[in-house]
């Protein structure tokens, strides 16, 4: 089972995501994480 990102990451990537600016697909691409991640 893959280890859980830290909380500190996954603020990070919802405030990149929150502000809007970027696509989805654009957030996840520049954190490197899938964009299912962002939808849990």
């Amino acid at each position: 089972m893959p280890k859980p990102f830290p909380k500190e990451f996954r603020r990070d990537v919802i405030a990149v995501a929150r502000e809007g600016d970027r696509s989805a697909a654009a957030v996840a691409r520049s954190f490197e994480i899938s964009e299912s991640c962002l939808q849990r």
